[in-house]
C-alpha cells in the first residue's frame, strides 16, 4: 500500500509540473511489422532497448538486459536454460518461454508449440528490441503475455566497413563476433559471424555457440522493396539441472547427481530465413508479405531417456497498411493474416548410462517412442488507429486464431496407437484501447483487451500419450491504465502503468514419476501490479551524457481458485514470480572517450512451489562496466572495456525448476544457482570506408 501511495503522489506531481514545462514527447516509431506509430500514442505499455543499451554488458546474457526492463523478468539458470515471464504469464511453463509471442523482423520464433528460443539469437545482430507488455495488440497473435520484437540491422545507405571483437572472461568466458557491411543507394548486405564459448561455473556446463546472420536490402523501383533476414546457430551445451537446497548452499558448483552421471547435453542446429516483399501502391496504402522458413536438430541425452527431435516449419503473413480520412480525422488501418505450419519428428530411446563405468556418458539403447507431429495455425487480424480529436486517439483491434495438432505414433509400445488430432475451437479476441494527449508533456493510455495461450502438444497429451479431448487454451483479460512524461526540457522522463490480469483455465503441469508431465486446467489467476520508470539527464554536452534511472516493478499475482487433487492453493501466490523487481543504475555516454554504467537491482522472494512452502531467498546484483573509445586515423576507431557482474559476489537463486518433488528419498531439488562474481573485458576494433 505504501508503494501504491508514492506511485500516486509521484504521478499528481509530474503532473502539477507538466502545467509549467511543455516539450515535446520524443518521436520513437513502433510497431514496425503492425501499424508504425510514435510510441507516445501507443495505448499500451511498450518498452525500447536500444543497440547501446544491449550492449551494456557481455552482450552474450541476455537476462541482465532484459530485466532492467519493468514487468520483464528472465531467469537463466545456464546460458541455454532460460524463462522469459511478461506480467507472471509464463512463470509455470516447466522448460523455456510460453504464452510470449516473439518475432525476429516478420520471422516469428515462436513455434507451433506456442514456445519462444530467443536468448539463442546473437545480439549483436539486433538494432533494438521492442517490448509490448500484456494481449495489447490485435496483430501478433497466440501470446497471453504480450510480445518481443526483435529488429535485425540493416546497413545504412552510403556505409560500409567492418568490425572485430573479442571478449575473454571468468570460467572460460571467449566471445568472438566479425562482422561486415556494406550500403549502397538501392541496395545493402549485412554479414556476421560469432562463436560464444564458457566453460561454465558448474560441472557438466560447457557452452558453445556458433551463430552466422546475414541480412540485405534491396530498392527495385519506385514501388517495390526486398528484403531478406537469415540466420543459423549450431549450439552444444551441458545440462546440469537443478540442485535441492542443500546442495545449493554446499557444493553449487556440482551438476545434479543423475544429470552429471549421464553428461546430459543439448545439441542443436537452428536455421531460420525469411523473404520480405513491400508494394507501395501510392501513400494511402501498402502491402507487405513474408515468407519464412526454419528448421531445428536436436539431439538430447537425459538421465530418464535420450531425446531425438527434428523439425521443419514454413509460413506466410502478409498484411495491408492503409491511411485515409474518415469525418475529417486521419485513420490508419492494417487488415492482414498468418498461416503457420510445423512438422515435428521426437523420437526416445532408453539411456543405458547406469550400465557403463563412471565417466561413459550416455549410451543409446533400445527405442521408447516415435511420434509424427504436425501443428498449424492460422490467424486473421485487423487493427485501427483513429484520430478522433486532436488530443484523443483510438485504437481498435480484433485477432481470430485457429489451432491444431495432428500427431501419428510410429511406434506402438504395448501395442497402444496414440495417433490422434486435436482442433482448438476458433478464439476471437478484441481489444480497445485509448491515448489521451494532456499537454505537450504528459500523455494518458489505458486499454482493455482479451489473450490467450494455447497449450503445448506435450500439454495435450495424458500420461498414456492419449490426448486430453477436455484441455483447453487459457485465456485471460487486461484492463490497464497509465501515462508516458517528459519533463524540465526533457531530461526527465518515463512512464508509469497499472494493470490487472485476470487469466481463467490455468494449465497446471502435474508430475506423474521423475521428468514426467502432463497438463489440467485446474484454475484462475489475477495478475495485478504497477510499473514505474524514471529516467533523468545529469548532463547533457556535445561530448558527454550521463544518465540515471530508477524503475520498480511490484507484483501481486495470486491464484483466485486453484483446486489440485485434494489440495487448495487458492489464495497464495503465483508460483515462479518475484515478489517486486527495482533496478537503479547510471550511465556515462560518449562517442570518443571514457565512459561506463553500473546496475544495483533487487528482486523480492519467489515460491517456489503452489503451497508457497518453498521460496528462494530475495536477493541484490551489482553490475557495472568501464571503457574507452577512441578514433585512429580517418578511417578506424577503437573501444577498449572491462565489465563485472555480481560484484557483491551474492548467492542467488537464477532459476526456479516449480513444484519440484523428490523421488527415491531425496529432497526435491528447485534451485539453479547464479553466478557469483565474475569478469569480462575486451576489444573491439572497427573499419568504415
Amino acid at each position: 500500500m505504501k508503494n501504491t501511495y508514492f506511485i500516486v503522489v509521484l504521478l499528481f506531481s509530474f503532473y502539477n509540473y507538466a502545467q509549467i514545462d511543455s516539450i515535446p514527447l520524443e518521436e520513437v516509431i513502433i510497431n514496425d511489422i503492425s501499424i508504425p506509430q510514435p510510441q507516445k500514442y501507443a495505448a499500451e505499455a511498450v518498452a525500447i532497448i536500444s543497440a547501446e543499451e544491449i550492449s551494456r554488458g557481455n552482450a552474450l546474457e541476455l537476462s541482465p538486459i532484459l530485466n532492467r526492463v519493468p514487468g520483464v523478468f528472465m531467469q537463466s539458470g545456464t546460458l541455454n536454460t532460460n524463462r522469459i515471464t511478461i506480467r507472471g504469464i509464463g512463470a509455470r511453463n516447466l522448460f523455456g518461454t510460453a504464452s510470449i509471442r516473439a518475432y525476429y523482423g516478420d520471422i516469428p520464433l515462436t513455434d507451433g508449440n506456442g514456445e519462444s528460443t530467443i536468448e539463442d539469437l546473437e545480439l549483436g545482430s539486433l538494432s533494438r528490441i521492442e517490448i509490448h507488455k500484456g494481449p495489447s495488440s490485435s496483430s501478433y497473435g497466440v501470446g497471453l503475455g504480450g510480445a518481443i520484437l526483435l529488429q535485425p540491422e540493416y546497413t545504412p545507405i552510403s556505409n560500409a566497413g567492418g568490425s572485430l571483437s573479442s571478449t575473454f572472461g571468468s570460467y572460460g568466458f571467449q566471445r568472438i563476433l566479425a562482422k561486415a557491411s556494406i550500403g549502397k543507394e538501392k541496395s545493402n548486405f549485412n554479414v556476421l559471424y560469432s562463436n560464444n564459448h564458457s566453460n561454465g561455473y558448474r560441472d557438466n556446463n560447457e557452452y558453445d555457440r556458433n551463430t552466422i546472420t546475414l541480412t540485405s536490402d534491396f530498392d527495385l523501383g519506385e514501388k517495390n522493396s526486398f528484403s531478406i533476414l537469415g540466420s543459423y546457430i549450431a549450439l552444444k551445451a551441458g545440462i546440469p539441472s537443478s540442485l535441492s537446497s542443500d546442495d545449493f548452499n554446499e557444493t553449487p558448483r556440482q551438476a545434479a547427481f543423475t544429470w552429471g552421471r549421464a553428461q546430459s547435453f543439448e545439441d542443436v542446429d537452428y536455421g531460420i530465413l525469411g523473404l520480405t516483399w513491400k508494394y507501395n501502391s501510392d501513400q494511402k496504402a501498402s502491402l507487405i508479405t513474408s515468407v519464412f522458413s526454419s528448421f531445428k536438430n536436436n539431439y538430447e541425452p537425459r538421465p530418464f531417456n535420450i531425446l531425438e527431435e527434428k523439425s521443419n516449419s514454413f509460413g506466410i503473413r502478409s498484411r495491408i497498411l492503409g491511411k485515409h480520412t474518415l469525418a475529417k480525422k486521419e485513420l490508419n488501418w492494417t487488415l492482414g493474416g498468418e498461416l503457420f505450419v510445423d512438422e515435428y519428428n521426437g523420437k526416445t530411446f532408453d539411456n543405458l548410462y547406469e550400465d557403463f563405468a563412471p565417466g561413459t556418458g550416455s549410451v543409446s539403447g533400445d527405442l521408447l517412442s516415435n511420434l509424427d507431429e504436425q501443428r498449424y495455425y492460422y490467424n486473421f487480424f485487423t487493427e485501427a488507429n483513429y484520430n478522433f480529436t486532436k488530443k484523443l486517439r483510438l485504437n481498435l483491434g480484433i485477432h481470430l486464431n485457429q489451432t491444431s495438432f495432428e500427431i501419428k505414433d510410429q511406434f506402438f509400445s504395448d501395442s497402444e496407437d496414440n495417433s490422434g488430432s486435436f482442433d482448438f475451437n476458433l478464439i476471437l479476441s478484441p481489444k480497445l484501447g485509448i491515448n489521451y494527449e494532456l499537454n505537450h508533456n504528459f500523455i494518458l493510455f489505458g486499454n482493455i483487451a482479451h489473450g490467450f495461450s494455447t497449450p503445448t502438444t506435450s500439454e495435450t497429451l495424458l500420461p498414456d500419450g492419449v490426448f486430453n479431448p477436455d484441455i483447453k487454451p487459457e485465456i485471460g483479460w487486461n484492463y490497464e491504465i497509465g501515462t508516458r512524461y517528459q519533463l524540465i526540457n526533457n531530461k526527465l522522463f518515463g512512464s508509469i502503468s497499472l494493470y490487472t490480469l485476470r487469466v481463467r483455465d490455468l494449465l497446471v503441469s502435474r508430475r506423474t514419476i521423475e521428468d514426467n508431465f502432463f497438463a489440467i486446467n485446474a484454475g484462475k489467476t489475477i495478475h495485478n501490479g504497477i510499473e514505474a520508470e524514471i529516467n533523468y539527464s545529469i548532463i547533457t554536452s556535445t561530448s558527454y551524457q550521463l544518465n540515471s534511472y530508477i524503475n520498480t516493478s511490484i507484483y501481486q499475482y495470486t491464484f483466485d481458485e486453484f483446486v489440485d487433487l485434494d489440495n487448495d492453493f487458492s489464495g497464495n501466490d503465483l508460483t515462479g514470480v518475484p515478489s517486486d523487481v527495482i533496478n537503479l543504475g547510471v550511465d556515462l555516454i560518449a562517442e570518443k572517450g571514457v565512459y561506463g554504467n553500473i546496475n544495483f537491482q533487487t528482486v523480492g522472494k519467489i515460491p517456489a512451489n503452489d503451497a508457497n512452502a518453498v521460496f528462494s531467498d530475495s536477493y541484490t546484483l551489482l553490475h557495472g562496466k568501464i571503457g574507452f573509445k577512441n578514433n585512429i586515423g580517418d578511417h578506424f576507431s577503437y573501444n577498449l572495456y572491462i565489465g563485472a557482474n555480481n560484484i557483491l559476489d551474492t548467492r542467488y537463486t537464477a532459476q526456479l525448476q516449480i513444484n519440484a518433488r523428490g523421488f527415491g528419498g531425496n529432497a526435491p531439488r528447485y534451485f539453479y544457482p547464479g553466478l557469483p562474481f565474475n569478469i569480462y573485458g575486451g576489444i573491439n576494433i572497427n573499419y568504415r570506408l
